[in-house]
């Protein structure tokens, strides 16, 4: 890999972007791997990702960038068994909704439904609950070491990492993004940098200008299978409306849309899907993964179906929706977070 020196040093990278040219992905992974060694003043941080975000990031600086971060990380070794097969379902956040946590609550239906689910996620920043904090109200121990969250991947098909466990280094760019308050290039690389490095992948995006370029990224990173979905504002397919979709399968990219109304979902409000603290999102999950009818189950069993196409479990999303829907009523889905609860507890107390 090429050393930031070797690159000219951050006067040379700043300046390039600056002048809106683009980075190669090895100028863009020393940079990084500098910031996450924590060998980079706060201005140089700062300059950087807003330099980056100005211009406009790549697919190969992104690619570039997250190779760093995943280099950084605290790895999650899967066994072979598993490693091609696991998904991972998430959202960049962002979307202001406070929706209930979709992704969460879909990651235990997809187990559910007998897909193994290595769940990368976080406490809120931006919202009122990110998934660290329900899958915790739902009696989850969710700061596990790597070889806990296999265990629970085994043993009850769904496992979690702590995003701030498992890059720890990311606490060299935190104060400076705190204090710029805007989204950056973190925000996009966060759900790409798996540590367990899963090959396929749902992925929200609340902007839907970053989604080409996470597909590109996800590509180069020999993702099997991805959808990055954006739905009316949301970082999720969205029944409030038709959602954009960027699938890649084999290599092979293509765009389409989805329209809830024809899977026979009924169109939802915003105001349906919205949640709250901690303990008002783990009752809604628990209500969804017990059956109950209505707004949140239908967006959950439209995300989930996606999941399972990707998993490869569903052949299109009507057969996925049909699944998902029979794991939550055949009580799998429950039984999944009974099992993760179970089976990450015993690892905590150990």
């Amino acid at each position: 890999m090429t050393s930031l020196s070797e690159s000219g040093g951050w006067p040379s990278i700043l300046n390039r972007l600056l002048e809106g040219s683009d980075l190669t992905a090895d100028q863009a992974r020393a940079a990084m791997a500098t910031i996450l060694a924590g060998e980079s003043t706060p201005a140089q941080i700062a300059g950087f990702i807003i330099a980056l975000r100005a211009k406009g990031e790549t697919g190969a600086e992104m690619s570039g960038l997250l190779d760093a971060v995943l280099d950084a990380a605290t790895a999650v070794s899967l066994p072979d068994s598993l490693r091609d097969r696991v998904i991972d379902i998430v959202g960049t956040g962002g979307d202001q909704s406070h929706s209930i946590n979709v992704s969460t609550i879909c990651a235990i239906v997809v187990a559910g439904a007998g897909v193994p689910v290595c769940k990368h996620g976080n406490r809120a920043s931006s919202s009122k609950c990110g998934s660290a904090d329900v899958l915790e109200a739902l009696g989850v121990a969710i700061d596990l070491a790597p070889e806990g969250v296999v265990r629970c991947v085994e043993r009850a098909g769904i496992g979690f990492c702590l995003a701030s466990a498992y890059h720890p280094a990311f606490r060299f760019a935190g104060p400076v993004r705190r204090e710029l308050g805007v989204p950056t290039v973190f925000n996009l690389l966060g759900p790409m940098a798996n540590p367990a490095r899963v090959r396929r992948n749902v992925i929200g995006v609340a902007n839907p200008l970053v989604a080409e370029r996470m597909i590109t990224t996800l590509r180069e990173h020999g993702s099997i299978s991805a959808w990055v979905v954006h739905g009316s504002g949301l970082d999720e397919l969205t029944t409030t409306g038709p959602s954009e979709v960027i699938e890649l399968v084999n290599g092979e990219v293509r765009h389409f849309r989805v329209d809830p109304a024809a899977y026979g979902l009924r169109a939802a409000t915003a105001a349906d899907l919205v949640g709250g603290e901690p303990a008002v999102n783990a009752l809604a999950a628990r209500r969804v993964l017990g059956g109950e009818l209505g707004a949140h189950r239908d967006i959950v069993v439209l995300n989930a179906g996606a999941a399972l196409v990707v998993a490869g479990q569903s052949a299109d999303l009507a057969e996925g929706i049909a699944a998902a829907g029979r794991a939550i009523d055949s009580g799998g889905a429950a039984a999944a977070l009974e099992a993760l609860v179970r089976e990450s507890q015993e690892v905590a107390a150990r």
